[in-house]
């Protein structure tokens, strides 16, 4: 009985030095870690965001790039990280691919807390002005009479404007060359430099084609981007296929529920905020909010979902 007694008093203590840990949170900066470089559609759109959250939640709310590996570096950053809420990541759509492609030792489902989902991108196809292929149909024809040669840049390596590609690709029945960039800001350098032929990317290159420099050929939502009028939808071009990889902000795995719960209130605040919403429409973006218990719901089934397009690609890693 005694045993129990004390038993229950330590649990208490826990309890209690937890309760009084959260109540305090935050009492210095946080980190969050972003998955791109700086001066794109996500870290102008994040740091606007984390900008907004930061008085609202009472410290700063400091922006760490970690571009590369497919925009998985920050989850991969929330294996090692204290759970104490004050290192905090996106989370973009390719971690969920990672164990299908990659060996880890990590669960992108079981393995990090899930905070609150935000928005997601526009994505299309766009070409130097000065392109032939005036139309998709240009693009698509070139491809098929020169197999392997049509070259096109993306923001990574399992990225989603990579994986939709090569699934529109596929439906068509054709084959592009792949070439990948950190950002969205080398891709346009590349692009713009002759490098490339084509790029899938966000439709953070907008002012490049409202500078006459891009011309888009299609765009990936359910309807025509007022920004791009003429550009027609995929499923316009009878391609069944509608992106917007959505991502939100994910926690180290084990972090109390009441830190959870005041990043979540405080980022959801800073989302509704207006100079969010127009720092997102500036790039053809719309908030997605999901709770912390959607989110990780939306993780589960993403999660399912993903391997299925692995598969499908054949980009699976051998067993």
């Amino acid at each position: 009985m005694i045993r129990r007694h004390l038993l229950c008093a330590a649990l208490l203590g826990v309890a209690a030095t937890t309760g009084a840990y959260a109540q305090s949170f935050p009492s210095r900066p946080i980190k969050l870690v972003i998955a791109f470089p700086a001066g794109g559609p996500t870290d102008i759109t994040m740091r606007q965001l984390a900008d907004n959250a930061s008085k609202i939640i009472g410290q700063p709310i400091v922006i760490d790039n970690k571009p590369g590996a497919g925009g998985t570096l920050p989850a991969q950053a929330l294996q090692t990280a204290a759970p104490d809420g004050y290192t905090i990541a996106q989370i973009p759509l390719g971690v969920f691919r990672l164990p299908y492609t990659t060996r880890i030792t990590w669960d992108p489902v079981k393995d990090i807390n899930y905070v609150i989902n935000l928005t997601g991108y526009a994505f299309g196809i766009a070409v130097p002005a000065d392109s032939p292929f005036k139309n998709w149909n240009d693009f698509v024809a070139y491809a098929k009479a020169n197999p392997g040669t049509l070259t096109y840049g993306s923001t990574g390596t399992l990225t989603s404007p990579h994986l939709t590609t090569e699934l529109i690709a596929q439906q068509l029945g054709i084959q592009l060359q792949h070439v990948p960039y950190k950002g969205s800001a080398d891709l346009a350098q590349a692009v713009l430099g002759g490098h490339l032929m084509a790029i899938a990317d966000s439709t953070g290159f907008a002012p490049l084609v409202e500078s006459g420099k891009l011309r888009v050929l299609n765009t990936w939502g359910d309807k025509r981007l007022a920004k791009f009028p003429d550009a027609p939808t995929l499923k316009e071009l009878g391609i069944d296929v509608v992106q917007n990889s959505p991502f939100g902000i994910g926690a180290p795995k084990g972090t109390p529920p009441e830190i959870v719960k005041k990043l979540h209130d405080a980022f959801k605040q800073a989302m509704e905020e207006q100079s969010y919403v127009a720092a997102l429409g500036r790039y053809d973006m719309l908030p997605i909010y999901m709770s912390s218990a959607d989110y990780t719901r939306f993780a589960q089934t993403t999660f399912t979902r993903e391997k299925v397009l692995i598969e499908k690609l054949g980009l699976a890693k051998p067993q």
